[in-house]
């Protein structure tokens, strides 16, 4: 691990396209600034470890689940009788009866299904 020393409004730069500058210090903690590529994705650590998480839960989906996912998809686009519980209601909970593992993310959500 590289350690360097930085001072308030002092940066380091990592290749052409990054930089994080100290914005500010106060006590033990420290605000970051950082300029990056869009698709370069930044994640504070704890973030990161839950994306990771996430992402190993969804490839536990079994294929047999996605195929019920498609079935409540094609489902929900039909009118529904009697009080049933469809897609429309709440398709985060609809999906999670099917078997899809559903996270939430900053628009929306984002349904983790594994390619097989």
């Amino acid at each position: 691990m590289l350690v360097l020393s930085r001072q308030k409004d002092e940066s380091i730069v990592i290749g052409d396209d990054i930089e994080i500058t100290v914005v500010d210090i106060r006590g033990d903690k420290v605000r970051l600034g950082i300029t990056a590529p869009s698709e370069i994705p930044v994640h504070r650590k704890e973030v990161y470890e839950d994306i990771v998480r996430e992402n190993v839960q969804a490839a536990k989906v079994k294929p047999e689940n996605v195929a019920d996912v498609d079935k409540a998809i094609a489902r929900s686009r039909k009118p529904q009788r009697g009080g049933n519980y469809h897609m429309q209601d709440n398709p985060r909970v609809y999906a999670e009866m099917s078997g899809v593992h559903v996270v939430r993310a900053s628009r929306g959500f984002d349904y983790s299904v594994p390619v097989i």
